[in-house]
């Protein structure tokens, strides 16, 4: 399981396993993880975590966020990373092997499908070099994209199939309209435009 390491200065304060899909990090006392200090925003960032992956988004802080250095806004952590918030660091720890990332290619992760019967989705590319191809979402957690240009999950719930924004400064469009924050359900005959490429979802009967 992927955990963080909060410390300051060198200290050690606390280890937050990342044990949730959604953790929140802040000033405010309802965030999971509560930092009391003014450098930090009271909604600073979050981190969602999906399977073996996690993504860390800047919820528009004052004083922004950096992993390793870099200013982000959303970014997928790797084993290792550095997390700044201020004079705080949260190290990011996951020994799960990364999945490979190259080109845009879809990527299906884990094998688990499911428990509740929903009807199998689909992804037909309909521009660029790959069109035409189609992809069964039949994993629980499929990657789209272009690592360092846009990337996007599709997770498959028993409740239907639903996209999330996890890389890059703008956000995926789904039928003309960019995606919010937070996960975005899909329907048949949705069109995603996704790193310059155009793709359809359906649900095959």
């Amino acid at each position: 399981m992927a955990k963080l390491i909060l410390s300051m200065d060198g200290l050690v304060l606390k280890e937050i396993a990342l044990d949730r899909e959604r953790i929140s990090v802040g000033r405010k006392p309802h965030n999971d993880i509560q930092i009391d200090n003014l450098a930090i925003s009271g909604e600073h960032a979050v981190i969602v975590t999906l399977l073996d992956d996690s993504f860390l988004e800047d919820l528009n802080s004052t004083n922004g966020t950096y992993v390793n250095g870099q200013p982000i806004k959303k970014c997928v952590l790797r084993n290792g990373d550095v997390i700044e918030l201020g004079k705080y660091r949260l190290k990011y720890f996951n020994d799960a092997p990364p999945a490979p990332r190259t080109g845009f290619e879809p990527q299906p992760e884990a094998d688990a499908p499911p428990d509740a019967p929903l009807p199998l989705g689909e992804i037909q590319v309909l521009t660029g070099a790959s069109a035409g191809r189609q992809l069964e979402l039949s994993k629980s957690l499929t990657r789209l994209g272009k690592p360092g240009l846009q990337v996007a999950v599709i997770a498959r719930r028993p409740q239907g199939y639903f996209i999330t924004h996890v890389e890059g400064e703008h956000p995926p469009v789904v039928n003309g309209r960019p995606l919010a924050a937070q996960a975005h359900p899909l329907a048949d005959h949705d069109v995603i435009e996704l790193a310059g490429v155009k793709m359809e979802f359906f649900l095959k009967r």
